[in-house]
C-alpha cells in the first residue's frame, strides 16, 4: 500500500464517526448520513495528494455542498417498502437528539448547512463561506434568517 493510501486510510479511520455526525445534522437521516459521507470521501480520493495535509476543511465543504445538491435531485421523495426498518438501540439523549433533528429540519438546506457548520462544528464566518462557496455576508444573513426560524417555530411551540 502506498503512503498516499495509508494516509487516507488513516484519516478515514480516523475521522469517519465525526464527518458522519455532521452528516447526520446536515441530512436528517442515519442512511442519508453514511451516504453523504461515502459521496464525499470519494469526491476527496482525486485530491487527496494536494489535500492530505490538512483535509478536513476540503471534506466538509464537500459535505456541505452534496447535502444541498442532493436535497435539489431528490426533494423528499418517499419510497414504500414491504419490509419494518430495522430498530435502532436507545440512546442516551434521544429526546435531544430529536429535537435537535427535528428543529434542524424546519431550515432550508443552505440555512441547516451554515448552522451545522457554525456551531456545530464550530467554524469561523469565513471558514463557513469558503466550505459552502458563499461570501461571508451571506453567511451572516443565512445564519441569522435561520436563527430567527428558529426562535419563531420554539415561541409557537411554547405557547
Amino acid at each position: 500500500m502506498s503512503s498516499a493510501e495509508e494516509q487516507f486510510t488513516a484519516y478515514v479511520g480516523a475521522r469517519r464517526p465525526a464527518l458522519v455526525r455532521t452528516a447526520y445534522l446536515l441530512t436528517g437521516s442515519a442512511e442519508d448520513a453514511e451516504d453523504l459521507v461515502q459521496t464525499a470521501l470519494i469526491k476527496a480520493v482525486p485530491k487527496w495528494g494536494r489535500i492530505a495535509d490538512d483535509p478536513e476543511p476540503y471534506v466538509r465543504a464537500i459535505l456541505a455542498r452534496e447535502s444541498v445538491n442532493r436535497w435539489r435531485r431528490r426533494r423528499w421523495r418517499e419510497v414504500t417498502s414491504d419490509m419494518l426498518p430495522e430498530t435502532r438501540t436507545a440512546e442516551v439523549d434521544v429526546a435531544g437528539r430529536e429535537a435537535l433533528r427535528s428543529a434542524l429540519a424546519r431550515l432550508a438546506p443552505r440555512q441547516r448547512a451554515v448552522i451545522v457548520l457554525r456551531y456545530y462544528e464550530d467554524m469561523t464566518e469565513r471558514q463557513t463561506a469558503e466550505a459552502l462557496g458563499i461570501s461571508v455576508g451571506t453567511v451572516k444573513s443565512q445564519c441569522r434568517d435561520a436563527l430567527a426560524r428558529l426562535r419563531v417555530s420554539e415561541l409557537a411551540a411554547l405557547s
